[in-house]
């Protein structure tokens, strides 16, 4: 099971076929828009990539002038469809770095000694806290608990908690 706050962007359900749209500055497929807008910040132009649903757009970048060197290069095929893989892309490196950033692992010991001790933050907008869990080699759960989510896992502090026979009040 995915338990990313994240949706999957590679996967379509049968209610995500809307009829597309494909005018010089707007294309969609019904999943993702992309829009060529005026940078304000200059005299060019920036294209955003948007995911149905979402109010944020998970790309905006450059856009190309035209030959006329004053309005945008309209969208075509090929472009939306490099940018819908860079927005995925986008959204997946997300995924992996809010995932990386919940998800902390620390080994003790070796061979037949070795014990994995797992830090698993919960961001709850209230009560942050997270859940530290220890498995031996064999993958048998040898103690859980909750601590802060602040909790700083590293070698010493899983040792310690291995040592006290994974009292929650041994961390």
């Amino acid at each position: 099971m995915n338990d990313s706050p994240l949706q999957n962007t590679d996967e379509a359900s049968p209610d995500d076929h809307e009829a597309p749209i494909q005018e010089a500055r707007l294309w969609s497929d019904g999943r993702w828009t992309a829009e060529v807008i005026k940078n304000e910040d200059d005299d060019g132009w920036a294209v955003s990539m948007t995911l149905r649903g979402e109010s944020e757009p998970a790309l905006v970048g450059p856009w190309t002038m035209g030959r006329d060197k004053k309005n945008p290069k309209p969208l075509d095929v090929t472009a939306f469809h490099t940018l819908v893989k860079t927005a995925s892309e986008v959204l997946r490196r997300h995924e992996q770095q809010l995932h990386a950033q919940l998800h902390k692992e620390v080994a003790v010991g070796a061979g037949a000694d070795l014990v994995r001790v797992a830090l698993r933050i919960v961001p709850d907008e209230e009560y942050p806290y997270a859940v530290l869990t220890a498995h031996d080699a064999s993958g048998q759960l040898l103690g859980e608990a909750r601590v802060e989510a602040n909790f700083r896992l590293g070698q010493g502090s899983a040792l310690a908690w291995i040592e006290s026979g994974y009292s929650p009040r041994g961390r």
